[in-house]
């Protein structure tokens, strides 16, 4: 697989780690809640510098308030970096018991279909059906991580040339594209409950 080039937030060094790192990319996924598509995938790349890597044991292993304050540290991780670092660590371990440490095997692991790779996100803490689908859809059209049957696993996150998620983010004007409908269906759904 070559090295996707990623366009996430806007800032070539966060867009390339999650490029190169797909316990980043992951990880920007998780923090995708509550803030901004950009600022949640720029989330990694802090804890990286802040860390000295993104290692996923190195991660888990850390004690939770030093985790949290590191989190915590201007500017933060995300909005609420107490309770997304736990998450954060979560994560962490599941995909170091589980995954060796290495979050491919989510979707490598014996030669799985979509609905296993759904399955395996969706077991993720953190990770919902709507947040697992999105992140099948990101890897299925920007990663090329394409396992039999992910655009349809992956429901209308996954439909070719969809404006729904991050999953199609590629630049600034798809970004915008995607605020758009994603206030549209807010707003929709306003009016329902009306």
């Amino acid at each position: 697989m070559t090295t996707p080039d990623l366009w996430l937030t806007g800032d070539h060094d966060a867009d390339r780690l999650l490029s190169t790192d797909p316990f980043a990319l992951l990880l920007g996924m998780l923090l995708d809640q509550q803030v901004t598509m950009e600022s949640a995938f720029a989330g990694p790349l802090k804890i990286a510098e802040r860390l000295g890597s993104l290692d996923a044991a190195e991660i888990a292993a850390s004690p939770p308030q030093d985790f949290a304050a590191l989190c915590a540290t201007p500017p933060a991780v995300h909005r609420y970096p107490g309770s997304m670092a736990g998450r954060i660590q979560a994560v962490a371990r599941t995909v170091v018991d589980s995954y060796g440490g290495d979050v491919r095997r989510l979707w490598t692991d014996g030669d799985p279909d979509a609905r296993e790779v759904l399955r395996r996100l969706k077991a993720l803490p953190g990770f919902g059906e709507q947040k697992a689908r999105i992140f099948l859809a990101l890897l299925g059209k920007q990663y090329g991580v394409q396992p039999a049957g992910w655009r349809e696993a992956a429901g209308p996150y996954g439909e070719d040339g969809a404006r729904r998620s991050i999953a199609d983010v590629t630049d600034e004007e798809s970004l915008r594209q995607v605020r758009e409908t994603k206030q549209a269906a807010k707003a929709a759904a306003r009016a329902a409950k009306s």
